[in-house]
């Protein structure tokens, strides 16, 4: 071992990814020790650590060239000692001279002069990260922000006191922010958005998350209405992820749907106020989406009148379809599919995607309305479709599963589908069709009767979870 060279011995560490591994390698000779510590370029601390800055230190020391830290202390508890404060950020600042990366977690003890004294020296930081800061509002941000000139990514979570939007104005006047996350920040309304100006520009990637038990739909409304204008030109816009949103009609969040013209992949869910007026313009605009994911609010989430004018329709997946045709993969969840009256998406429209959608390959459905064995052979003669995913489809029965046989699917997933028995996969025994089946709470199918069916089988009887078969 002595005798390899640098460039060999570097393959063998690259090739060493978990912490542990990498601990052990360092201890097998100086030489070894060296390499380690030199090259390692990630850290991650947490509980355990004691006493904590003093132990921090010491390892900024060793690995001096560290360019990623993570900080994480969820489920944390006093037992478990003290947690870095505002002195661990001072002394990543001084000694991480590399750091591009930064990541706190549940870190309770860190408040906005930790951030003053990490943006004085924190020049390089490229990316930021924070879940659940507590103590962290928006005059830090804004003095990390101001200090730090080249952060391309910032993702907020659960930060609540971050209120006032100087920082995200600051961000925008600088022009560099590419990603931008927003998840649960009570105090960040959609209001909110249109001080980022000129940054959305551009910005290539924005989630933006609200927390449904903070807000009701009467304060969306009110909070937008006051609103500016926002019309950003997201030329660079390829993700769009929106949840629990509110999309007022040429306000706010609607302008980004509707100026977002390079977007691949889009994620609406519960989003109010999103129209077919809106997804038509939407696809006409976004002719290269790849990735489309589609939960529609419940109708008792809105009074009467909203629901009529922000209900979507089997018009919105025709349009996607006739325009959108590099479609890759698909996610529909109607929240009251259950109940004819209040559905939106119907088997109709979705047999119409997957006719018009040469290239469609993935297709989830949860409880869309008039799903029938109809729609299921429709499905079935797609040359393109690989995966499927049906939840809560009740109208499919043993009839509707035997098409499969003759698809060109290669992975199925059931789950509460109650009109499909063992006798549905009669047809798909012994024959290796399926590559992967996986039924979730199907009562009428029995982990006997579906043995043999696929290559891999996963059955899971009582499981009430669910899938997500909205996140692509």
């Amino acid at each position: 071992m002595f005798l390899l060279p640098d460039e060999v011995l570097l393959a063998v560490l690259a090739r060493v990814e978990t912490v542990k591994d990498r601990n052990s390698f360092s201890v097998v000779c100086r030489r070894f020790y060296e390499m380690d510590r030199i090259h390692r370029s990630h850290l991650k601390v947490g509980c355990g650590l004691h006493p904590a800055h003093q132990a921090l230190l010491s390892l900024c020391k060793r690995f001096s060239h560290l360019s990623s830290v993570e900080i994480a202390y969820s489920g944390w508890l006093s037992s478990d000692g003290e947690q870095i404060g505002d002195e661990g950020l001072f002394i990543l600042a001084t000694e991480c001279t590399s750091l591009t990366k930064l990541s706190l977690n549940f870190c309770g003890f860190i408040r906005d002069p930790g951030f003053a004294k990490l943006a004085n020296l924190g020049a390089n930081l490229e990316v930021l990260l924070l879940n659940f800061i507590p103590g962290i509002t928006g005059r830090g941000l804004l003095s990390l922000v101001s200090g730090c000139q080249r952060i391309t990514t910032l993702k907020l979570t659960r930060c609540m006191q971050v209120k006032s939007m100087e920082w995200l104005e600051l961000l925008g006047r600088k022009g560099r922010l590419e990603h931008l996350s927003i998840k649960h920040c009570k105090g960040i309304g959609e209001a909110d958005l249109g001080k980022l100006g000129n940054g959305w520009r551009g910005l290539q990637e924005f989630h933006f998350e609200v927390d449904p038990t903070q807000r009701y739909t009467e304060v969306f409304v009110a909070k937008d209405n006051v609103s500016q204008q926002l019309e950003p030109i997201c030329k660079k816009l390829r993700v769009l992820s929106l949840k629990n949103c509110l999309a007022n009609p040429s306000q706010g969040l609607a302008q980004v749907l509707m100026h977002s013209e390079a977007l691949v992949r889009l994620h609406l869910d519960t989003c109010i106020g999103v129209r077919d007026e809106d997804m038509v313009l939407i696809a006409m605009r976004c002719t290269q989406l790849k990735y489309l994911s589609l939960r529609v609010p419940s109708n008792y989430s809105m009074s009467a009148r909203q629901r009529e004018a922000a209900k979507l329709t089997d018009t919105s997946l025709k349009s996607i379809a006739e325009h959108c045709l590099q479609l890759e993969e698909v996610a529909i969840c109607s929240v009251d599919g259950d109940f004819p009256s209040f559905a939106s998406f119907s088997g109709v429209g979705v047999s119409a995607m997957v006719q018009w959608c040469p290239l469609l390959r993935r297709l989830s459905l949860d409880a869309p309305y008039a799903f029938s064995d109809s729609c299921m052979q429709v499905i079935c003669a797609s040359e393109s479709l690989e995966i499927l995913q049906l939840a809560r489809c009740q109208e499919v029965s043993d009839l509707g599963m035997g098409f499969v046989a003759n698809s060109h699917l290669c992975e199925l997933h059931l789950c509460q589908c109650r009109g499909i028995t063992d006798a549905g996969f009669a047809p798909l025994l012994g024959s290796n069709k399926l590559a992967r089946l996986l039924v979730q709470d199907c009562p009428a199918i029995s982990e006997t009767g579906i043995l043999g069916v696929a290559k891999t089988v996963v059955y899971k009887s009582g499981d009430r979870s669910g899938v997500d078969f909205t996140a692509l």
